[in-house]
């Protein structure tokens, strides 16, 4: 446990124990989206809703990626254990909801609801580690998180592609109750129960409106950019009201009492350049996560469950890096190294992956996803110890929301940008080709349509595109590297963590402040100055 707080510390046992809890919250999140992206075409022809499906997929992004800030704040308000299994209980309920949705303005309006608990649960789980876990060990196991999104990432399309075949689409909602239970049973009997923060401060809605707003004005650009077309009024008009919205953040949070983004942050070289390279990770990550099965899929003929198996090879250099960056992550002088290496070999990766085509080997596909998975896994959850072992305690839940802030943005970024990449690309390349028969040249999934001949150069058209949407999304990860060579982990740049000053009050009369205050898990958090 963090320093300042009254509860116990976890014995190891028990902090395995919660750590499994905090797991299964992370699964069912992440598994979310992926399962429920399956299901859509079959959602669509049931609610009668193909017009306006995207919204499914966008209001839960869109709500998730809002509230995060709040969350974060809120938990270093009032303690992150109560707030913890108040959003996984709102998630829980929604998902309910979405399973018995009679129409699409229903299973939209779950899916936000849906998404204001998600949001909770990711960012108050990585703030709990925090709590629960010495600095030295954070690395470690948030490593298990970073994993646990590669394995959702491939589990995810094959459960959807079994529920909504074998039971009902809306089996990919309420799968997540009995799951949820148990995850639910187990936080709340293990996880510490300390109040943390500032007592009596007042919560900072406007603050948190207008980081609700920018997050909403990024989702909608990104998610209907493509859709509503990149240069007309609504999109224009969005990226206007947020750049405006951004511009007046700093102020707005400058008079707060109790900001939702503690104007220090701002300042801080570390959690300001980790987020950018979050940003840029994730959009790098996303990019290869979604549409990877999509080139499997469509140029090489497999279906969703082979498609899944042909990706292993990514996800197991994702698992391996993922733990062995988070083992040596206890290292703050490695901190940097291990970021280093994890971009240069995503890169790396990005760059092998702009090679390939339609005849491209399944086996050399193996090699470069398991390059492109050890680059993945390096990164995310050592950016987020970075940022961590460098804030004052009391603004755990807040540096970690900015760091999930940041992440949500890019993943939905890299997504957007990558599919215009790839449409834009395969439909410049078949321009050519009729379009008698049923093919569309800005329908991929059309091009079977085509006779021998003409089906494999709209093959090749689209393996070309996919590559070459890879080397654009590229020079992303070199800025990503520049920016770790000017960062500097906690103990080199002088930012570290303070004692929580709001409890010192109340815990003078028992607490004796000569010694060190322990925390949770091996080892004790050294004193440190802002």
């Amino acid at each position: 446990m963090s320093k300042g707080d009254n509860s116990p510390s976890p014995k190891a046992g028990g902090v395995a124990a919660a750590m499994s809890a905090l797991v299964l919250a992370v699964l069912l999140a992440a598994l979310d989206q992926t399962i429920v992206s399956t299901a859509l075409p079959r959602i669509a022809e049931d609610l009668n809703g193909f017009d306006d499906i995207a919204w499914v997929s966008a209001a839960y992004l869109l709500a998730s990626t809002a509230v995060t800030p709040l969350w974060g704040k809120l938990g270093d308000m009032f303690g992150r254990k109560r707030l913890y299994l108040g959003s996984t209980s709102v998630f829980l309920v929604a998902s309910v909801a979405c399973g018995l949705a009679r129409n699409l303005p229903e299973l939209v309006g779950a899916r936000v609801l849906q998404g204001v608990g998600g949001g909770g649960m990711i960012v108050l789980t990585f703030a709990l580690v925090g709590d629960i876990v010495a600095p030295s060990e954070r690395g470690r196991y948030q490593g298990l998180f970073g994993s646990v999104y590669g394995v959702a990432s491939i589990v995810g399309p094959l459960l959807g592609g079994v529920f909504t075949d074998q039971l009902s689409w809306r089996w990919a909602f309420l799968v997540n109750l009995p799951v949820g239970i148990v995850a639910l049973a187990i936080a709340a009997r293990l996880l510490p129960t300390a109040r943390r923060g500032t007592r009596g401060a007042r919560i900072d809605y406007l603050g948190a409106t207008v980081l609700a707003a920018i997050a909403t004005g990024l989702v909608l650009v990104t998610s209907f950019g493509e859709r509503w077309g990149w240069g007309s009024s609504a999109i224009v008009g969005l990226i206007a009201a947020t750049v405006a919205l951004a511009v007046a953040l700093v102020p707005v949070e400058r008079r707060a009492a109790a900001p939702v983004l503690p104007p220090t942050m701002f300042a801080s070289p570390t959690v300001v350049f980790s987020s950018l390279i979050a940003f840029f990770a994730n959009a790098a990550m996303f990019s290869v996560l979604v549409y990877l099965p999509t080139y499997l899929q469509i140029v090489h003929g497999v279906s969703a469950t082979l498609s899944g198996i042909h990706m292993l090879p990514l996800v197991a250099g994702l698992v391996v890096s993922q733990s062995l960056a988070g083992r040596r992550a206890a290292h703050v002088e490695r901190l940097r190294t291990i970021l280093l290496a994890g971009l240069a070999a995503n890169l790396a990766g990005l760059l092998l992956l702009g090679t390939i085509g339609a005849a491209t080997d399944t086996l050399v596909l193996s090699v470069f996803f398991l390059i492109t998975g050890v680059g993945i896994g390096m990164v995310p959850m050592v950016v987020l110890t970075t940022v961590q072992n460098s804030v004052p305690t009391a603004d755990l839940g807040a540096a970690s929301a900015v760091v999930t802030f940041a992440r949500s943005i890019g993943a939905a970024f890299g997504v957007a940008v990558f599919g215009t990449l790839l449409n834009t690309g395969f439909a410049d390349r078949t321009s050519g080709l009729p379009t008698g028969g049923g093919f569309d040249a800005t329908r991929p999934d059309t091009i079977s349509s085509l006779p021998g001949a003409l089906r494999d150069t709209a093959l090749d058209a689209f393996a070309h595109a996919m590559a070459g949407g890879y080397l654009w999304i590229a020079p992303a990860l070199v800025v990503g590297i520049v920016l770790a060579l000017f960062l500097k982990p906690a103990r080199e740049s002088g930012e570290t963590t303070t004692t929580d000053h709001s409890e010192s009050a109340d815990q003078s009369a028992t607490t004796d402040h000569s010694k060190p205050v322990p925390v949770a898990g091996p080892g004790t958090d050294p004193v440190r100055t802002a």
